[in-house]
């Protein structure tokens, strides 16, 4: 045979091998071209994947906190009170209900000797303790804070002794602000936590206690409840009581000469029954809930309410 067709065929061999190494290369790197017709290599879009699960992380966080919360004021607002509900805090397991008498007043120097420990009615000082989602840092003249109950407040109070700094944090974030309510410790209290509202009280054991909410919705600022309807929680500057520096708690007992719980002859003040006296000071505006008789529509510039 000719010598060319001799080596053609060596030739075609070869250029069936190659081909066929080509052919596996590929497979082996996914189809991609090789050498000089190379893709490049698939890159992992790490800084995507990371803002992703960034975003999910906030969402997971953000539904662990407000979803509770959220969840618990709509269980609370079942307690909101109505004229077919006038009392709604009836239905809250461990209410005590105590009726008191109204508008008795004490002397600034003057105790009453409370039947209660917080007392939640009866006698008090004839100025109110700020109550305009106030949270005092130290326990308060007991004498003031029964006023604020008289015009329509919740008073949070907690033992110093048996709560946390987050614990007492939980409190605060449901009085911070809230108008009608105030918060403070209360030294010696029988339990962690206690309750208030003008002839109501409510002790319990945890600040995450569902019933707080309940108690708060079912009385703070509901007219069926308390005496001196319409009254301003606001500070009236030279009162006497000042936010900043109020009456300090005085953890003594009652001398012989406090004053009892029916007053000891001291006549009520009779403007502070049905509404009546109850004036704001200027600029205070009552939540949307609650309307003055027609006859108090015009406030005057200085509360004159007791």
């Amino acid at each position: 045979m000719p010598s060319g067709s001799e080596s053609r065929g060596p030739d075609k061999n070869s250029g069936a091998k190659s081909a066929k190494a080509i052919k596996a290369a590929k497979k082996r790197s996914g189809g991609a071209k090789v050498k000089g017709g190379a893709s490049p290599p698939r890159t992992i879009p790490w800084l995507t994947i990371g803002a992703g699960a960034a975003v999910l992380a906030l969402v997971a966080i953000l539904a662990i906190n407000l979803v509770p919360k959220y969840q618990a004021k709509e269980e609370a607002a079942k307690y909101a009170p109505s004229v077919e509900n006038p009392d709604p805090s009836v239905n809250i397991d461990g209410v005590v209900k105590v009726d008191y008498p109204a508008g008795i007043h004490i002397q600034p120097t003057q105790r009453v000797a409370y039947d209660q420990s917080p007392p939640f009615g009866g006698p008090h000082d004839a100025i109110w303790a700020t109550c305009t989602g106030t949270v005092y840092p130290n326990a308060i003249r007991t004498e003031n804070a029964v006023h604020s109950l008289e015009h329509g407040a919740v008073w949070i109070a907690y033992n110093p002794d048996e709560l946390s700094a987050d614990q007492v944090e939980t409190l605060k974030d449901k009085v911070d602000g809230e108008t009608y309510t105030l918060m403070s410790p209360f030294p010696g209290l029988d339990s962690p936590v206690s309750l208030q509202s003008w002839g109501h009280q409510l002790k319990l054991d945890s600040v995450d206690d569902e019933r707080i909410d309940q108690f708060i919705t079912a009385l703070r600022i509901n007219k069926n409840t308390y005496p001196e309807v319409g009254a301003s929680c606001s500070s009236i500057p030279g009162s006497g009581f000042d936010p900043d520096n109020p009456p300090p708690f005085d953890p003594s007992a009652p001398g012989a000469d406090a004053v009892p719980m029916d007053g000891g002859g001291i006549s009520p003040d009779q403007s502070e029954s049905g509404g009546a006296g109850a004036q704001l000071p200027s600029g205070m505006q009552l939540p949307s809930d609650l309307q003055l008789p027609s006859d108090l529509q015009q406030a005057p510039a200085e509360g004159g309410n007791g």
